[in-house]
């Protein structure tokens, strides 16, 4: 009898049943008895010296236990960060409640304990921060200043310089048959998850153990540097996540909320909950993109790249948080994208600003760096009356030069681009497009008097990021099989996907199998979800656990129960890669951009379940559309944000995103896994910016018009009328 097949089936979700009949359990959902509510006093300016806190009448409102200032914590040290291997951060990391000045409007100064979230909230509203206001830095093109003159004399707001190089820049610009410069810039976004942050931390005397639920994304990690700051063996420290209502890049990391909420639990001795609301989200979770980029082509007359010189400024925010500048090194590691461009250089500035400290948001340093490649290969076709098509087809990586070493690295590991036939998924998406006749069929309503337009964007994005990843796969005498793993399931399908995997080893039914993430008490190793690593590392790890424990199975007694482990182990990254294709249509009455088409071109290697991965591709795409047209944090000239709630950080709906079409393609497995699997995160947002830019600008018959996203009405309106 044949085995059954698994793996590259649409198998429903797993995860579904308990989100659709109403049992999910969030952090906003969780409660113990005799709990405390934690509310967080944050500075309502953007930069000052923070000379004391007032919280007298707060201490004599009743029901609040205790209201704490940076000189209760002082001894907590500040947070690490995680990611980033440049040295000299240390003096720009953030601790738990601010210390001698406060950076951005939402940084904590102060939090209050109280019996009720609503005593609690009131008591804060009576906290008062005596801060000496200074003029706050707001661009971070500006030059580098003093950060906190008073204390830390001598600092500057440049945090690092991250440079890329390769090749012999000079020779290609010797040899140019011409230049093209240009400058483009994306603005601040964040992730906005459905479910703002939240926790609820107990400490046990009995055992000693101290528990955070509402744990996200890294909860291995976040656990040690919890048990750290707090002076507690690991194994005293427990996070445990729940279901988690997005992640996006923004939610899971290691924030102060999460520290204070431990801490306070140890110490009080109760149960503490804390759950932020949306004005708290869009002010002092991460935010991210931010990016202005200065660009140097050196083009032979086909239009060919020779070489490449990029000056990037990347804005940080008041603060480095846990992910330290892997936003800035991966958009100069991946900016030439999915081109052979033979001679690179990349300086990205890396700066502090009076803002709401930045992160990663999903395809963090994609998203912008292939809006303003993709931006140059427009204003290079353009530069030489050729077809945008034909010139990004003359600078594509031949599918005969896989595996492609890039030169450089990034997050520790060498940029080699492991397989791929660019050439075959441009040839497939404009043959899913009807190229020509759609052009023509837009030329036609451009002669009619429509305003509308068609635009591609390529990238090629980075998954599977290691070192390692742990899986233990057991069976019980009864037949069911469990999977426990140190990954954290945001959103992803990981259930599913984890299971799918083990049941094509075990040849066991779906049903039967059950899979444990994101509990740092059942696994003792565990990277969580991040990079779109999770199919790539964890489902190795899986693999290599089903299949030891497969060969115990053979070894044993029927219905007796054994359980193994596996590891995977990788010292490079997957890249997989896409094309986004976008129709637009302008109203000059309105200024609006509606989208009327989108088409997502992706090589994923290969699908454990090709309907999670159209779904990453969808709500990808989704975010990507509004990171083009809708959202963006504004900031006055004096700090203050202008977009803190959904009437100002305006998000796309139903009515302003298409059915998005995705052309899903399997023609390059990856060549450093045995899956052949690559992630699919990313896939649906990286190049939406792009394409829609590049459509606008066909909409309006201007190339190069568009140079920063998003491309609001107002900035709509003033294309148009330049236009005339």
């Amino acid at each position: 009898m044949a085995d059954r097949r698994y793996i590259g089936v649409s198998h429903k979700r797993l995860e579904d049943r308990a989100l659709l009949t109403g049992a999910g359990r969030f952090a906003a959902d969780l409660s113990a008895p005799a709990q405390l509510h934690m509310r967080v006093v944050r500075s309502p300016v953007a930069f000052g010296r923070l000379r004391g806190i007032d919280a007298a009448a707060a201490r004599r409102l009743p029901g609040v236990v205790v209201v704490w200032a940076f000189a209760d914590v002082a001894h907590i040290p500040p947070i690490q960060i995680r990611l980033t291997k440049i040295g000299g951060l240390e003096p720009y990391q953030q601790t738990v409640l601010a210390r001698d000045y406060v950076r951005y409007v939402g940084d904590p100064v102060a939090v209050v304990f109280a019996e009720d979230p609503y005593v609690a909230e009131d008591a804060a509203e009576l906290v008062v921060p005596d801060i000496e206001e200074l003029a706050p830095c707001i661009c971070a093109t500006d030059p580098p200043g003093e950060f906190m003159p008073a204390t830390l004399p001598g600092v500057s707001t440049e945090v690092a310089v991250v440079r890329k190089s390769y090749g012999d820049l000079a020779a290609a610009f010797a040899a140019a048959h011409r230049v093209v410069e240009l400058e483009v810039a994306v603005g601040r976004h964040t992730g906005v998850p459905l479910e703002t942050r939240g926790a609820l931390a107990e400490f046990d005397p009995a055992s000693g153990v101290l528990t955070m639920r509402g744990a996200a994304k890294v909860p291995h990690y976040n656990r040690g540097q919890v048990a750290r700051m707090l002076d507690m063996p690991d194994e005293m420290v427990h996070l445990i996540e729940g279901h988690v209502g997005g992640g996006f890049g923004v939610r899971g990391e290691l924030y102060p909320e999460d520290v204070l909420v431990c801490h306070a639990a140890l110490r009080l001795k109760r149960p503490v909950k804390w759950v932020e609301d949306r004005q708290e989200h869009l002010m002092a979770t991460n935010h991210s993109r931010d990016q202005c980029y200065r660009l140097r082509a050196a083009i032979d007359a086909r239009g060919f790249v020779l070489g490449l010189e990029a000056e990037i400024f990347s804005d940080q925010g008041g603060y480095v948080r846990t992910h330290g500048v892997t936003v800035p090194d991966l958009a100069a590691a991946m900016l030439p994208g999915p081109y052979v461009v033979p001679a690179y250089r990349a300086n990205v500035h890396v700066r502090l600003t009076n803002k709401t400290p930045a992160g990663t948001y999903r395809a963090p340093g994609r998203y912008e760096s292939t809006f303003a490649r993709e931006r140059l290969l427009d204003a290079i076709a353009h530069a030489l009356g050729r077809d945008p098509i034909e010139v990004r087809r003359t600078n594509l990586v031949p599918r005969e030069r896989m595996p492609f070493d890039r030169g450089i690295d990034t997050l520790g590991t060498r940029v080699v681009y492991d397989s791929g036939d660019y050439a075959l998924l441009l040839d497939k998406l404009l043959a899913h497009l009807d190229y020509e006749r759609l052009k023509a069929a837009l030329a036609a309503r451009r002669a009619a008097g429509e305003r509308v337009g068609l635009g591609l964007g390529y990238f090629v994005e980075k998954s599977g990021l290691g070192p390692a990843d742990k899986a233990v796969v057991s069976i019980d005498a009864a037949g069911t099989v469990e999977v426990v793993t140190g990954a954290a399931s945001i959103g992803q399908g990981i259930e599913t996907a984890m299971a799918q995997i083990c049941a094509e080893v075990l040849q066991v039914p779906l049903e039967r199998i059950r899979v444990v993430h994101g509990r740092t008490d059942r696994i003792d190793y565990g990277m969580g979800a991040f990079a779109s690593r999770v199919t790539v590392m964890t489902g190795c790890a899986v693999q290599a656990a089903a299949e030891a424990l497969r060969e115990k199975l053979r070894a044993a007694p029927s219905g007796t129960p054994a359980a193994a482990e596996g590891w995977f182990r990788a010292d490079h990254m997957t890249y997989p890669y896409g094309i986004h294709a976008a129709v637009v249509r302008l109203d000059p009455g309105t200024c609006a951009v509606h989208v009327e088409r989108f088409v997502v071109a992706y090589d994923i290697g290969r699908a454990v379940n090709p309907m999670l991965v159209e779904g990453q591709i969808v709500g990808g795409a989704v975010q990507g559309i509004g990171g083009a047209l809708f959202e963006e944090l504004v900031y006055d000239e004096n700090g203050q944000p202008l977009a803190t709630t959904f009437a100002d950080y305006l998000m796309p709906t139903l009515a302003e995103v298409p059915p998005i079409e995705a052309l899903v393609t399997e023609d390059a497995p990856a060549t450093q896994n045995p899956l052949g699997v690559k992630g699919a995160g990313e896939a649906g947002i990286n190049g939406a910016g792009a394409a829609i830019a590049a459509a606008v600008d066909d909409a309006l018959g201007r190339p190069g018009a568009v140079t920063r996203l998003p491309i609001t009405p107002v900035r709509l309106h003033r294309l148009l009328a330049a236009g005339g």
